[in-house]
């Protein structure tokens, strides 16, 4: 991605800002040049940390675990967006890292954690790539198809499956060298806590990457009225247009978790092609890397 698109994705952050009020230093931290699913919660122990999990996504996304990997089913937006999402990952992470972003295994030696994980769609590539993957679904029928899944892959099979939450590896002091949370964030009760426990998760200077979608009358326009009712893309109901963060919105709730956004950019959708490619443009889709600050 190049330095040109970043730099008008943080001129069109800082307007946001100062639109809605918010301090143009909450972007202070984005130094220009630098370059899915559900995460409802299973019950937690008494003594578990304040819980970001949502009981009512949970069971919507319970209800349709099945079709994870059915490629024209209701996650067939996901699967398509998937090879864009990566590249972003790919670019940024390889960067941070000081990775050959055209090795056929980059993340060797990475500890990577997919929050929310679903079937694995993301995981799995992230194996492929090196990475040594803990997915974590809070949707116990997701965890079991992405291990079925995962198995029939040698390469894929190393990958820890649990059915947990992010809240829970941080009680047991787990730490990763990346943490992804990749649509994910919308479906939270409580996106503050879920940023801290996503922080808590990160080791001092690891990366934190987050995707989700703007709230912006565009969205609505796009990622519900459309994609939900019109296209029949994603069963209806499957997004709460109220739940979505604006960019400053995350940028602000990251930094309070210690986390400094270092590069974000958008998705866009060609309708001739029915691909997806990565854009300036952070008004519907978008996703943002993050580096967490050292302790």
């Amino acid at each position: 991605m190049s330095g040109r698109m970043f730099t008008r994705s943080l001129c069109q952050l800082q307007k946001l800002c100062t639109s809605s009020g918010v301090k143009r230093g909450v972007v202070g931290a984005l130094r220009p040049g630098f370059h899915d699913r559900c995460y409802a919660s299973i019950p937690q122990p008494a003594a578990a940390s304040v819980s970001s999990l949502n009981q009512a996504e949970l069971a919507k996304f319970a209800a349709i675990a099945d079709s994870w990997w059915d490629a024209e089913g209701p996650f067939k937006p996901l699967h398509v967006m998937n090879p864009t999402r990566l590249a972003f990952i790919r670019s940024t992470l390889c960067r941070h890292f000081g990775k050959d972003p055209f090795s056929v295994r980059p993340f060797e030696g990475l500890k990577f954690v997919d929050v929310g994980c679903g079937g694995g769609i993301l995981s799995e590539p992230l194996a492929r790539m090196g990475a040594s993957v803990t997915g974590v679904d809070a949707v116990d029928k997701n965890i079991k198809i992405a291990r079925l899944h995962a198995d029939l892959d040698p390469v894929t099979s190393s990958i820890e499956y649990r059915c947990t939450t992010a809240e829970n590896l941080v009680e047991e002091q787990k730490k990763f060298d990346a943490v992804l949370a990749l649509e994910v964030i919308e479906h939270v009760a409580d996106p503050a806590e879920f940023c801290k426990s996503l922080s808590a998760l990160t080791v001092s200077n690891g990366a934190t990457v987050i995707s989700t979608i703007n709230r912006s009358m565009r969205a609505y326009a796009t990622a519900i009225i459309a994609a939900e009712y019109i296209l029949h893309w994603l069963p209806k109901g499957t997004h709460q247009w109220s739940s979505f963060l604006t960019p400053e919105e995350l940028v602000l709730t990251l930094q309070r978790a210690s986390i400094s956004v270092e590069e974000m950019a958008g998705f866009a959708y060609n309708p001739m092609t029915g691909q997806w490619s990565l854009t300036d443009d952070i008004g519907v889709n978008f996703i943002a890397f993050g580096i967490k600050n050292s302790e």
